[in-house]
This record gives C-alpha cells, sequence and structure tokens, in this order.
C-alpha cells in the first residue's frame, strides 16, 4: 500500500513538474514572439538573421543596458525599397553622421524599433556605434530576409 501511495505521489509530482517546465516554455516564447522580433543584446542582434514577410512589421527591442541603433547599409536596398534607420534618416551617411554629432537615432534601453519593408529581398543593417570591434571586423550587424 505505502509503495502504491508513492508512487501515485511521484506521478503526480513529476506531471506537475513537467507542466510547469511548459508554461514557462510558453511563456517565454510568448513574450519574445509577441514583443520583438530581433533583441538588441551587448553587442549582437539576436537572431542575427531574421526572416519576415513583405508587409509584415519587424520590431527591434533594446535588451541591452547599451544604446544602440538600427541603421540599413545603403548598398542592401534595390529597387523600390525603401530605406530606413531608427532617428528616420533617409540614408546611411545621415544616419552615421547624426550619431557621431548628438547620438541620433538612438534606440535606449528597453525601448522599440518598428520598420515594414514592402519589397522582397535580402536586407543587411548595423548598429553605428557597435559595428565593428577594436580589430576592424563586422561585430553588431544583422540580416533581414524578406519573402513574398
Amino acid at each position: 500500500m505505502r509503495r502504491r501511495a508513492y508512487l501515485a505521489g511521484a506521478g503526480s509530482l513529476g506531471t506537475l513538474t513537467l507542466s510547469g517546465c511548459t508554461a514557462l516554455a510558453d511563456t517565454a516564447d510568448h513574450l519574445f514572439g509577441d514583443e520583438y522580433d530581433v533583441g538588441m543584446d551587448r553587442n549582437a542582434f539576436t537572431p542575427a538573421t531574421v526572416e519576415t514577410r513583405a508587409g509584415d512589421p519587424i520590431v527591434w527591442k533594446n535588451t541591452s543596458g547599451s544604446v544602440h541603433t538600427v541603421t540599413g547599409y545603403d548598398g542592401s536596398f534595390e529597387g523600390a525599397a525603401e530605406y530606413f534607420a531608427s532617428g528616420g534618416y533617409d540614408s546611411e551617411s545621415a544616419a552615421r553622421e547624426t550619431w557621431f554629432d548628438s547620438q541620433g537615432g538612438a534606440i535606449g534601453t528597453g525601448d522599440t524599433f518598428e520598420h515594414t519593408i514592402e519589397v522582397p529581398g535580402r536586407y543587411q543593417y548595423f548598429c553605428v556605434p557597435h559595428e565593428l570591434d577594436g580589430n576592424g571586423r563586422a561585430r553588431m550587424v544583422g540580416t533581414i530576409v524578406v519573402t513574398e
């Protein structure tokens, strides 16, 4: 009798434990999936590559204690694709210049930036202050793949 009670209790505890893990996993997906598409860590966009459909908004969220930007590389916008940069600049050079003059386009901790790309393609972007590491290698860069 004691053995059956023990097994029943252990089974219930296992079910409760697993249901708790499932609830936590769903919550983590829900917060990340519904709140933003790309996180901005200390020195990286997470994920570095994101896929979306034309016309669907992309939301970046600064999840770090550093200030960041989301700045498109001019060369990756072809045809009718609209350039984007946090701060609303119409070119990469304007975004860079304003950042170095007054930290224009800065996205603070917990803040978001949203942009919708209407034209399918592959778009490269970066964070102005964290684009390169101390050796001149690309560090905080990302890619958006837009499908139809």
